[in-house]
């Protein structure tokens, strides 16, 4: 394929970028409730996500465990850092399959802060939670989008894999020239890839990976481009691409509105590269109707389930 339409930059809020406010006449109440009932954390709240009114509206959710104070501090991300107080709570899992299971989930999404401060970074935190979540719901897919795992990356996939997620996320974020920026000395754009390409190779049964990528940081669409290039060359088989909202004045700004026909390029470009989905457009983000990402994947393989 061809190189990417130019780049064009707005800098207002343009009307594809609008959304609509929570209605009365979905679940978004029903799964607020939930939410606080049972003391859980959610990404769509902590990082300002544009969609939690739809989300929330179809009774979905992603989950974040761990709690709310993420060690690292990209340039990009609302959600709080510093250094945690407590260690992770030990009957969250608990709490959040019975959510889960409240909402009747036939697709389970769940996310974390890093959590440099603890030895294994979390890791049997995120298979606890895996584990309580097949018990309440066995017939239910899980998705996980996990940090990297900094200096124990093989024992904690190992852990996590043990569990057997069936998608295994994790978020390149950028482009290769603007990653030391954004997400700081701490993170690496290829060791990103590396984690990808391994959870393949430790997995031992058939997981979906996934990655995302957010523009309007100041890349080119050459740059997404071979950055797509690099995720399916690792084996990733999905991608999301979305547009970068600056969540507050201390945070990187928007260096560009990135206009839907860009969108639908990276969408075509990622088919023609051979990704099972590629969810493509200004308002998609990670977790975003992740359910039909899967399904996609599944549909385009011919497969009924993993």
């Amino acid at each position: 394929m061809k190189s990417s339409l130019p780049v064009t930059e707005r800098p207002r809020r343009p009307e594809w970028m609008k959304v609509r406010a929570p209605s009365a006449n979905t679940r978004y109440f029903e799964v607020k409730g939930l939410v606080r009932a049972g003391g859980l954390h959610t990404i769509c709240e902590e990082a300002r996500c544009p969609n939690i009114a739809d989300c929330w509206g179809r009774g979905t959710a992603t989950f974040q465990i761990l709690g709310d104070v993420c060690t690292r501090a990209c340039r990009y991300c609302f959600v709080h850092s510093g250094r945690p107080e407590a260690p992770p709570d030990p009957l969250e899992p608990l709490r959040l399959a019975q959510a889960a299971t409240q909402m009747q989930l036939s697709h389970v999404v769940v996310t974390s802060v890093d959590r440099d401060d603890l030895p294994d970074r979390g890791a049997a935190h995120y298979a606890a939670t895996i584990r309580a979540l097949r018990r309440k719901l066995p017939a239910a897919s899980i998705e996980i989008l996990t940090p990297d795992f900094l200096g124990v990356e093989e024992t904690a996939l190992r852990t996590v894999l043990d569990a057997r997620p069936d998608v295994f996320g994790h978020n390149i974020e950028t482009v290769r020239r603007l990653h030391p920026r954004m997400r700081g000395a701490k993170a690496s754009y290829d060791k990103a890839l590396w984690l990808l390409r391994r959870v393949q190779e430790l997995a031992g049964y058939d997981v979906l990976t996934k990655s995302g990528i957010i523009v309007g940081l100041g890349e080119t669409n050459d740059e997404v481009e071979e950055t797509m290039r690099d995720l399916r060359a690792h084996g990733v088989d999905v991608v999301t691409i979305g547009q970068y909202l600056q969540p507050s004045p201390k945070h990187a700004p928007i260096d560009r509105w990135v206009h839907p026909d860009e969108f639908r390029w990276f969408r075509e470009l990622g088919e023609a590269l051979g990704f099972g989905s590629v969810f493509s457009g200004p308002l998609v983000r990670s977790s975003y109707r992740a359910d039909e990402q899967r399904h996609a994947v599944e549909t385009s393989r011919g497969a009924v389930a993993y």
